[in-house]
């Protein structure tokens, strides 16, 4: 069975990603899909709309055959290292191909920029010192030295988000030596973060997201813009959980941590740097909302993304120490299974046996530091849930298994 891989979070799945899982099956000629996505919370540093579990019924609906969590030590990461995790985890199950949506739309100048990068990497380094040295954000120091050294080539626009992953799966693939091929789609309509619908069927994640909170969670209002089994996803979810997640659920929880802690525990937490934890508890003692907090937080030196990242890690006790021990080496220390149509089900008992890294359908099954972030990733993700609801959610992170779904009935098993 030829094997396709994508990365993404589908939060959630759209016409967009409808668009490019099609399209991608097509490019490649693939017999079945595998989909490393993110879990509870994501690479911006925010809370999925909806759970995991959820958004693995919306991708198996919608034509994923295979969907494995990436891990949180990944996923709520730069792009550099949440590509390398993405990729690992991939190359361990054996795909073939791996294809992404970029705004690029050629991998060729996917590779042809890696090369060049490979051969200015010296200079580049130098003029991201210097431009975070004035006082830049890594990602402003980081696009304005690439500019700079690339200004007579004829390289990828890496001021896209979507170019940026795709680079870096480019550069995964090659740094982790996998013989998995690279193909992109090009991206169309609504772009990455466009705030406001402005097609008939195509709406970026951002704005969906944005007309769900900003008009009462009245999800017909995004009907249009996303396959029907995510609108009846979204529908069963509302009505289960009362809700979708968003930031301002988490706010008490966050204040609680920053002026609960003293200025030297706030130093040990991934991200807190170069003495934001004393910036962190006063801006903290004079916000009343998570919007208002981000506003007052946020400097030239540090994005909206690194401190919502940032955020992300104070609220779950992420420390430096171990998020950069379990990163390290760049790759997974296991595949955690969410869900698998009846095709995927045969796909992976072809392969299980050679993963070079243990296939896990529960957290029981090991014990690993990379794994308990996972576990209390997700305990923190059922925080915005009252008792008792609150620790029935996090006991499915132990006993809730892998989703099955049988394509031939559309039903779940």
């Amino acid at each position: 069975m030829k094997s396709l891989g994508v990365i993404v979070e589908y939060n959630p799945f759209h016409n967009g990603h409808k668009f490019h899982l099609e399209q991608s099956k097509i490019t490649t000629g693939a017999d079945v899909v595998i989909a490393v996505m993110s879990g509870q919370f994501l690479q911006r540093g925010e809370p999925a709309l909806v759970s995991k579990w959820t958004r693995t019924k919306m991708a198996l609906l919608n034509g994923i055959d295979i969907v494995v969590e990436l891990p949180y030590a990944f996923a709520t990461q730069k792009a550099e290292i949440f590509a390398s995790g993405s990729i690992s985890i991939l190359s361990s199950l054996h795909c073939d191909t791996v294809c992404f949506g970029s705004e690029q739309g050629n991998i060729h100048d996917f590779e042809r920029t890696l090369a060049i990068m490979d051969s200015k990497k010296e200079e580049y380094d130098l003029r991201v010192q210097s431009y975070s040295q004035e006082g830049y954000s890594f990602p402003k120091a980081s696009s304005m030295a690439f500019t700079e050294i690339t200004k007579n080539d004829r390289v990828l626009d890496l001021t896209q988000p979507n170019n940026i992953l795709g680079y870096h799966y480019v550069k995964s693939i090659r740094e982790q030596n996998s013989p998995m091929k690279a193909f992109t789609i090009e991206r169309t309509s609504a772009g990455y973060h466009d705030p406001d619908f402005n097609t008939t069927t195509i709406a970026s994640a951002t704005s969906i997201r944005r007309a769900l909170f900003n008009h009462g969670g009245q999800i017909e209002n995004v009907q249009q813009y996303v396959p029907e089994g995510t609108y009846q996803s979204l529908a069963h979810y509302q009505r289960q959980a009362g809700g979708f997640h968003r930031w301002e659920d988490y706010f008490p929880f966050l204040k609680y941590r920053i002026l609960c802690s003293t200025p030297s525990e706030l130093a040990e937490i991934y991200e807190v740097e170069e003495g934001l934890e004393h910036r962190l508890q006063q801006t903290m003692k004079e916000s009343h909302s998570f919007e208002e907090f981000m506003t007052r937080l946020k400097t030239k030196r540090y994005t909206w993304t690194r401190l919502q990242r940032m955020c992300t890690h104070l609220l779950t006790n992420t420390k430096k120490e171990m998020m950069q021990r379990i990163t390290s080496t760049k790759k997974s220390e296991y595949i955690r299974l969410l869900g698998m149509s009846k095709k995927g089900q045969i796909y992976l008992k072809q392969v299980k046996k050679d993963t070079d890294i243990p296939l896990l359908s529960k957290v029981t099954a090991m014990e690993s530091n990379m794994l308990n972030m996972d576990i209390r990733a997700t305990c923190t993700y059922a925080m915005k849930f009252p008792e008792p609801a609150r620790s029935e959610w996090m006991g499915l992170e132990y006993s809730k298994p892998p989703i099955r779904y049988n394509e031939e009935t559309n039903t779940f098993i």
